[in-house]
């Protein structure tokens, strides 16, 4: 199930879904969702389907827990993803797309409130909350397609470098805090550049505690990906934070997945190195 507010990405994931191979449905009402469901189960060129739900769907929303919770009974698979932005990039959107609230012709604001009201429940509902709202297109593509783009079974990790300034990932499973390690951004000569460069990454590293707590975050994220994989996970994102996402937070990221990397699909990217040089 593919639901969020208005403006935050519904229909590109959409899209990439059922590129991916998803049979896709936008805004079929709740109610019918199980004669879908049942129509597709005859047919045995499709396995996955994509439903995407919003609040036009209106006071069939109510009734999404019993669904999903039924559906999971019946023995299928249902994983909610909740696309988020914050009131301020939404209406910005908006406005620069002059495109209509579906809740309201006037107000964007008022819209974007009585939507939020109105998902509420499916938001609580949720496997997994992406805020888009530092995204691009391009990059909410490339994050579906990390998630379901495997084959049924197949584990997809995300290692994520952010910055805590920007806020934590609403999508993270694990996070990561790398503030204590030596700032590179005070040093004269690598404050403009980033942990992508040799001589961060080197100055970062080349620290006893910096190669201390990569010795036992690997441990633990081994440990937590084994765990992953006997839970039958889809898919699990690693975040791993310093201030400014630009310097520390992208070299671990880079030294984290160099270990890790075998034995399931891994994925290394930097959300806020593009930021400026703040860290």
């Amino acid at each position: 199930m593919v639901t969020g507010v208005s403006g935050a990405g519904k229909s590109t994931a959409l899209r990439t879904l059922e590129d991916l191979g998803f049979y896709a449905v936008d805004n079929l009402p709740l109610p019918l969702v199980p004669k879908l469901i049942e129509l597709l189960g005859s047919r045995a060129d499709i396995d996955r389907a994509a439903l995407g739900l919003d609040a036009r769907g209106g006071s069939f929303l109510a009734g999404a827990s019993s669904l999903f919770a039924d559906l999971r009974q019946s023995g299928h698979t249902v994983e909610v993803l909740f696309l988020d932005a914050s009131d301020e990039i939404l209406i910005r959107r908006f406005s620069e797309t002059r495109r209509r609230h579906p809740l309201s012709d006037t107000d964007i604001r008022a819209g974007v409130a009585a939507e939020r009201h109105g998902l509420a429940a499916l938001r609580g509902e949720a496997d997994a909350l992406v805020d888009t709202g530092a995204l691009t297109v391009h990059v909410l593509r490339a994050l579906i397609q990390e998630r379901y783009g495997r084959g049924e079974g197949d584990l997809g990790v995300t290692l994520l470098s952010f910055g805590f300034k920007h806020g934590i990932p609403a999508e993270a499973d694990i996070v990561l805090d790398v503030r204590f390690l030596p700032n590179p951004f005070f040093v004269p000569q690598l404050s403009a550049l980033s942990g992508e460069d040799e001589s961060v990454a080197r100055f970062v590293l080349d620290d006893p505690a910096a190669r201390a707590y990569v010795d036992q975050a690997e441990k633990l994220l081994r440990l937590s990906i084994e765990g992953f994989v006997r839970e039958g996970k889809s898919y699990a994102t690693v975040a791993i934070g310093c201030t400014g996402g630009r310097h520390r937070s992208v070299t671990i990221a880079k030294e984290l997945g160099r270990r890790l990397g075998g034995g399931f699909s891994l994925s290394v990217r930097h959300r806020d190195i593009q930021r400026g040089s703040s860290d």
